[in-house]
């Protein structure tokens, strides 16, 4: 079992209070809303968050 902490960051481009923190600073990729921080995680595989961020429109 590793030791390691997740460390949230939230996009520059989110309006206060509505946004989602993402932890990737570990092998998988963790995804929380801001407003519940004790709430639960999605967790995706680096591959698959890479192909979701491929996905969104860019501009």
């Amino acid at each position: 079992m590793t030791t390691e902490t997740l460390v949230y960051r939230k996009s520059s481009y989110s309006d206060p209070g509505d946004c989602v923190e993402v932890a990737d600073n570990l092998p998988a990729v963790h995804v929380r809303d801001s407003k519940n921080p004790d709430g639960p995680a999605l967790t995706f595989t680096r591959e698959a968050w890479g192909t979701f961020l491929a996905e969104i429109p860019q501009g």
